[in-house]
């Protein structure tokens, strides 16, 4: 029996009930399930027979596509040989090998990587890092965390706290670590609606950084944590000059930056991360998703030489860090990710995603004028629509935007009445296309009002 594809859409069926889904509408999801029965490429099957594309490469980390065979390949012989590895007082070759490959691949050899298995462990761990760096430094007193509006770090109780997406937060506040404050995000419509890359209006956001530092004192700051591009909260690119704003003025406070790379990192931008892109150096870079192929949970922080070199102080049979994770490091996942890091290698597809990049710009913007568009924004290979959301009905549009474009076999992201668009690595120019195309059909299928 195939259990999944015989499922009757009947909310009381109990394999249904059973599946507390997360970021889900659960009720109405479950009125009517739409099931994924089979990945291969840039597809989807679903239950009813529908093929449709991965217009967000799984959720962002699926930049090869589905069942590369090279990955499967590489998982089936790694656990065959070995299943699991203890992290703890023990290490396995591939661990090591991955975190030399990574820090290679970033342009610094010298640093160190500390992994873990989602990007919410991963912040967490980087929000670690440099408050008991600080303190090892004695600056103990450097304990406050900086984030950002619509900041999204994750859904650990360090990652909310720092995040500023409020559905996030506000049933939890009780439990968020205290001494934190955001920055304002970046988007202004009437600034930079349908801005092509990044806007040229905005850099000046940034010195509201220099505000906060001198609400609190810069002695009691430890890092600023960003996303270089907000990616979860609906494609939200830097203004021009921004970062490098915020690096120098966090390098003036001998305050940390921390960049979120768990969506930019491994070529979304069409550079290694999204630091090249900008041309600005972060002191500890968080990762996730692509640097596997999303095939086994895997995450990380690159830190920089000296602030990893801190740590390495005292006897040397004393634990510097306590930190970590039964599963980091995991054979499995460390195989993926070097047959990841291969395959874009041999493919080019870094690469690739920078030559797809203007084409998904000029395709998505031809989008501007359709129904219900308020605003088109895009950076590497990553776009996002803003919809007009219904009245008191926030949003529903995009949900109905998202099922109409399942009938045109697409398969995009939808967060409140925004859709993002994120296609695989491996996509052709006319997949891209087609993509924008189907998104149009569905824009206009989907009613203006309810």
């Amino acid at each position: 029996m195939n259990a999944v594809t015989e499922l009757h859409p009947d909310v009381s069926h109990p394999e249904l009930r059973s599946w507390w889904m997360p970021f889900t509408h659960n009720r109405m999801f479950k009125e009517n399930p739409r099931l994924i029965t089979k990945a291969k490429g840039a597809y989807y099957d679903l239950a009813d027979g529908r093929r449709v594309f991965d217009c967000l490469s799984g959720l962002w980390c699926s930049p090869l596509g589905h069942s590369h065979p090279k990955l499967v390949k590489a998982i089936q012989e790694q656990v065959e040989t070995l299943d699991f590895a203890p992290s703890f007082q023990m290490g396995h070759p591939t661990a090591f090998s991955l975190a030399s490959r990574i820090t290679k691949l970033a342009g610094r050899p010298n640093d160190s990587v500390f992994f873990c298995n989602s990007g919410s462990e991963a912040v967490d761990t980087a929000l670690k890092i440099a408050v008991a760096y600080h303190r090892l430094r004695g600056e103990a007193s450097r304990t406050r965390i900086i984030g950002r509006e619509r900041g999204y770090h994750g859904v650990g109780l360090g990652g909310i706290s720092v995040g500023g997406m409020v559905a996030n937060r506000k049933m939890f506040a009780p439990l968020m670590i205290p001494g934190v404050d955001h920055l304002p995000h970046t988007w202004n419509p009437a600034e930079m609606a349908y801005s092509r890359g990044q806007p040229t209006w905005g850099a000046h956001l940034a010195d509201d950084l220099e505000r906060i530092i001198a609400l609190h004192d810069a002695s009691t700051i430890a890092a600023v944590i960003l996303e270089p591009m907000q990616g979860s909260t609906g494609v939200i690119v830097p203004p021009q000059g921004y970062l490098q704003k915020i690096r120098e003025i966090c390098t003036k406070h001998g305050i940390l930056l921390i960049f979120d790379e768990v969506i930019t990192g491994f070529g979304r931008l069409g550079t290694p991360f999204a630091s090249g892109f900008f041309g600005v150096d972060a002191d500890l870079n968080t990762f996730a998703k692509a640097v596997n192929n999303a095939m086994v949970p895997l995450g990380g922080v690159l830190v920089r030489e000296d602030i990893q070199q801190a740590f390495m102080t005292g006897p040397a049979h004393a634990i510097e860090f306590f930190h970590g994770y039964t599963y980091t490091g995991h054979p499995l996942a460390m195989a993926a990710a070097h047959a990841t890091l291969d395959v874009m290698e041999e493919e080019k597809l870094i690469e690739r995603s920078a030559a797809l990049a203007p084409v998904l710009e000029n395709a998505v913007h031809s989008l501007r004028g359709e129904p219900h568009v308020t605003d088109i924004r895009n950076i590497g290979l990553a776009a996002a629509l803003e919809l007009a959301p219904y009245p008191g009905m926030p949003g529903l549009k995009a949900i109905n935007v998202f099922k109409n474009a399942l009938n045109q076999g697409q398969m995009p992201r939808f967060t409140g009445d925004i859709i993002a668009l994120a296609p695989p690595f491996i996509s052709s120019e006319s997949e891209v296309h087609e993509m924008i195309e189907g998104i149009r059909r569905a824009l206009r299928a989907t009613p203006v009002t309810l």
